[in-house]
């Protein structure tokens, strides 16, 4: 155990140290698919590789019988996000496979390389998992989009992807309540193993970055609305063949503008688009913070004013009372001194989701 946490240690310490000065050149013109595996549409062969790649094969059990409504909307949404992450961590392993400058880690780099070549060949059956089950209800499969990733070194690229796990693995938690209230129990012991496959993932990447493994007791929670969200900002718009055929809310931006954000009560600066704003009186709005499995949190908007083309203001952030570590999701809603769980917060949002992490 001794000889493991001084490897861990070392490991993080060279990542760190990477020259933080590159820029990606794998897709300039943002088309990242079909992969030289045929992903997303393998032959048989070629899922046979994916598989020895990814350490484990696709589920091979029966289907459930039917699949409600939402549950279709739920295997929608994770292709949706697995075609995303698949671009985006394959992306990175090319980077460091070609040691793109900001990518050559030092002591390490063939471990770190090894665990990432692993995290695309799952992400690419789980996106295949999701598509198939669509197919087999005589849905349209997601197709893949164009992407941008605002990242030019491996810490920015590892820093994100621990950012977009964990809204993940809280968007899986309203996945699987809304397979169980739907009568499509038979997807959820699915959908648990990939969540802690992607825990586990997220375990990795706190730890390259010197966090602890774990950020908090219970996970933040989150909604599809607000992943729906997040994931476009990855896309090029217009660039989506289906996303249409999601029947998911797009709110507006919400930017968290203070950066750094420390360990203790503060008040943080945020902003959104002034031509965004409407109709709607900004200064009887509300900030709503979601933290782990709590009751969120409602905040007045403060020092609302006007700079430019965005609306500026701020809102406490309470931490010392909650203790609101690891993920906490920020949105900007119609007026309420309450909500009673994160989808009634969703309902009532306007602009969202601010991404901020603690550790």
């Amino acid at each position: 155990m001794r000889s493991a946490l001084l490897y861990s240690t070392a490991l993080v310490a060279s990542i760190t140290s990477a020259v933080p000065t590159g820029k990606r050149d794998f897709s300039p013109d943002n088309v990242y698919f079909p992969l030289p595996n045929g992903f997303p549409n393998p032959n048989a062969g070629q899922v046979l590789e994916i598989q020895k790649q990814a350490h484990g094969t696709l589920p091979n059990g029966p289907p459930p019988p039917t699949l409600s409504p939402e549950g279709i909307t739920n295997l929608k949404l994770i292709a949706l996000n697995e075609l995303f992450e698949v671009a985006f961590f394959t992306e990175l392993v090319y980077n460091l496979t070609n040691k793109v400058q900001g990518y050559d880690l030092g002591y390490g780099h063939d471990y770190v390389l090894d665990a990432l070549s692993a995290i695309v060949a799952q992400e690419e059956l789980h996106a295949l998992n999701a598509n198939g089950a669509l197919s087999h209800f005589n849905q349209e499969p997601i197709q893949p989009c164009k992407y941008s990733f605002p990242v030019t070194d491996f810490q920015s690229a590892i820093a994100l992807a621990g950012t977009f796990t964990d809204l993940v693995l809280g968007t899986l938690q309203d996945v699987n309540q809304l397979f169980a209230q739907g009568g499509d129990a038979g997807l959820v012991r699915a959908v648990s193993s990939v969540i802690g496959n992607e825990a586990e993932q997220e375990g990795f990447f706190r730890l390259v970055q010197k966090k602890r493994p774990s950020s908090q007791p219970f996970l933040t929670t989150a909604t599809r609305d607000f992943a729906f969200t997040a994931i476009q900002s990855f896309t090029i718009p217009g660039s989506c063949p289906n996303i249409n055929t999601i029947p998911l809310k797009t709110f507006k931006p919400l930017t968290v503008e203070t950066t750094n954000i420390a360990a203790q009560t503060q008040a943080l600066k945020f902003s959104f688009a002034k031509a965004d704003a409407g109709l709607y009186q900004v200064d009887q709005l509300k900030l709503v913070y979601i933290n782990g499995q709590n009751l969120p949190i409602v905040e007045p908007l403060i020092s609302v004013n006007t700079a430019g083309d965005k609306v500026v203001f701020e809102a406490e952030f309470p931490y010392d009372e909650y203790l609101m570590n690891g993920l906490t999701i920020a949105a900007v809603t119609t007026a309420a001194d309450s909500f009673a769980d994160a989808d009634a917060v969703a309902k009532a949002t306007i602009f969202g989701p601010g991404i901020i992490e603690i550790d």
